[in-house]
This record gives C-alpha cells, sequence and structure tokens, in this order.
C-alpha cells in the first residue's frame, strides 16, 4: 500500500516475486523497471521512466529509450543500481516492488540495499501483498493508530543499542539488540500508535502487510 504523500517517490520494480503494483505516479515521482521488473511495468500498463540492468533476467526484446546497460559480470545487483540511482538523484523516499520472493541469495541482497539506503539518511521499503520490509538505521518509524498484525524488529549490523519499541504488545526500553539473538521476532501492532527507534545502529523492521507509515 502506498502512503499518500506530496514528497516525490521512486517506485522501483524488479524482477523478483510481485503480486501487483499498488501505485500511482504524480507529479515529481519517478519509476524505475530494474532488468526483468519490466515486464511487471508493462502487464499494469506503467511506462517507466527508466529502465537498467544488465537484462538477463528480461524475457523478448531489450527495451528502448531512456535505458542504461550494465555488463551481466558487476559487483552490483540491478535492484542495488536502481537504488543508488534513485539517491544520487536525491529522492528521500523509495518503494521497492519486485524485491521480495524468488531467489533467496536475491532478497537478502535487497534487504541489504535498503540498508545501505537507511544508513544515507533515505526511506526505502520492500513491498509484497503479505509483507512490507523496511530499514531505519539511528532514527525511527512511526506507525499511526489502527495497525494490526505482526512486526518484527532485527538487528542489522552487530548491535543495536538505544532500542525503543512503544505502543506494540511487547514493549523495549533503551535495549540492545544483536544480529545473533532474535529477540524482536513476533510482536504485534496493537491499535496503538507505535513507535520503532533505534539511537545507535540499524534495524530492519518486518511487518506481515504493507501497513500505513507515518512521515
Amino acid at each position: 500500500m502506498s502512503v499518500p504523500t506530496t514528497e516525490p517517490v521512486c517506485y522501483i520494480v524488479g524482477a523478483g516475486e510481485c503480486g501487483g503494483l499498488n501505485f500511482s505516479k504524480t507529479t515529481g515521482d519517478l519509476v524505475i523497471a530494474a532488468d526483468g521488473g519490466l515486464t511487471y511495468l508493462e502487464r499494469e500498463g506503467i511506462a517507466p521512466d527508466l529502465v537498467l540492468g544488465d537484462f538477463d533476467s528480461l524475457e523478448g526484446d531489450r527495451p528502448s529509450g531512456n535505458v542504461l546497460t550494465y555488463p551481466s559480470e558487476k559487483d552490483e545487483t540491478d535492484m542495488f543500481l536502481a537504488v543508488r540511482y534513485a539517491v544520487e538523484h536525491s529522492f528521500q523516499r523509495i518503494e521497492i516492488y519486485g524485491g521480495l520472493g524468488g531467489r533467496l541469495d536475491h532478497t537478502l541482497a535487497n534487504i541489504q540495499t535498503i540498508v545501505w539506503a537507511a544508513r544515507r539518511g533515505v526511506r526505502a521499503r520492500l513491498l509484497d501483498t503479505s509483507v512490507a520490509l523496511y530499514a531505519v538505521a539511528d532514527g525511527e518509524l512511526r506507525f499511526p493508530a489502527g495497525q494490526r498484525g505482526g512486526v518484527s524488529v532485527f538487528c542489522s549490523g552487530e548491535r543495536a543499542e538505544g532500542v525503543d519499541l512503544i505502543g506494540l504488545k511487547y514493549p523495549l526500553n533503551n535495549a540492545a539488540l544483536t544480529d545473533e539473538f532474535p529477540l524482536g521476532v513476533s510482536n504485534e501492532f496493537t491499535g496503538r500508535e507505535s513507535v520503532v527507534r533505534v539511537r545507535r545502529g540499524t534495524l530492519v523492521v518486518l511487518t506481515d502487510s504493507a501497513v500505513q507509515q507515518k512521515r
């Protein structure tokens, strides 16, 4: 679910599993097809502003128009290239579809990619029909009242300090999370306004639906 906002959004569509594209482009937004993600956009009748990648997962002819082509033997994934492009073009909010499911290695790479963005002050999340993944570094995520369902919080990096979970079923106050013990798994929204905060470090937050996030 896309959150209505006047802030420009970069929508990136990758080649992973995708249950649908639930967004509407407005003035200032950018739509990027990362390699095979172009197929999903074409299926929905959405024209991308940019297509990039090495095109090893794209069926049919290579696209024309505004295209950035990269070699297949490279250090970056196509999704990382798309996110970096958005960050370099000053987008502060990135919504990613087709970045979960399918190949587990690419799912993990995409989680690392939103962590990379979060550590540069950019809000990026991975979306599917049943889950959403957020990353937050030295900051907080706020969710408005009325949210229900599950939420899990994981440390990305060796240690995250000053972790507060406010308004959730199992709260934490100034706690420390590590990368070797899943203390934050299987929490729940309670319907109250809630906050996930970390004072030092990075957290990955998984919700069991694309819940609305306050900005």
